[in-house]
């Protein structure tokens, strides 16, 4: 098997989408875990407006994000000139080849500053990947299995909070790595967390242990 992460240039900028924030918010160690990556992570202010938004349904993560901030963990940012851009037709058209406004600034910001795109929905992925070959894609879970997280963390927090992320950020998970992810969380815990797929949740007492609630 390859590279679990596809972070493998500590040097790149990594901008993050909103279901990223709200997954890294999920696992109840994000201070942790950014302050173990190497990579400078931003989030566009875009991102940040939609948290805002959710704080008003009393959703914590603009809250969270912005300790993040306070903190230097994580850089707010703004879309440049030729970023709005690649916003705009990103954002206009057919509801089929449009995203909405996190993902599409998370991608333009990338794609104009040559970093790598953190994307946990499959339509963006997709999208991007049609639109901007050259731009490299990744997804919460490239985050959590860094290898310097993983050293960080330890395996006991790290799976901990990787089911903090499934159960209570809903965190989707791509093929590529549904067998990390149940290896290391057990398929106990995975049979609680809905958003992996069926194929690998199998009937089980829904489990206490790692259930940490986001404050």
């Amino acid at each position: 098997m390859g590279s679990l992460t596809c972070l493998t240039d500590p040097a790149a900028l990594i901008a993050a989408d909103t279901s990223t924030v709200i997954n890294l918010n999920a696992t109840g160690c994000a201070r942790e875990i950014v302050r173990a990556i190497p990579n400078k992570l931003v989030v566009v202010d875009v991102v940040a407006a939609e948290l805002d938004e959710g704080q008003r349904r009393d959703r914590p993560y603009a809250g969270l994000l912005n300790q993040l901030v306070a903190a230097g963990h994580v850089e707010i940012v703004k879309l440049n000139d030729p970023a709005a851009l690649h916003f705009e037709k990103l954002v206009v058209g057919p509801a089929a080849m449009t995203l909405d406004d996190g993902e599409a600034a998370t991608i333009a910001y990338a794609v104009v500053h040559k970093g790598t795109a953190i994307l946990d929905e499959r339509k963006a992925t997709r999208i991007c990947a049609e639109r901007f070959q050259k731009l490299r894609i990744g997804c919460t879970v490239d985050i959590l299995a860094h290898p310097e997280v993983q050293k960080s963390l330890g395996k006991e927090m790290l799976a901990e909070a990787v089911f903090n992320a499934l159960y209570n950020g809903r965190m989707r998970v791509f093929p590529h790595h549904v067998e990390w992810v149940v290896d290391l969380i057990a398929t106990d815990q995975a049979a609680a967390c809905t958003s992996l797929p069926n194929s690998v949740r199998q009937p089980a007492q829904i489990p206490g242990r790692g259930r940490r609630k986001v404050k």
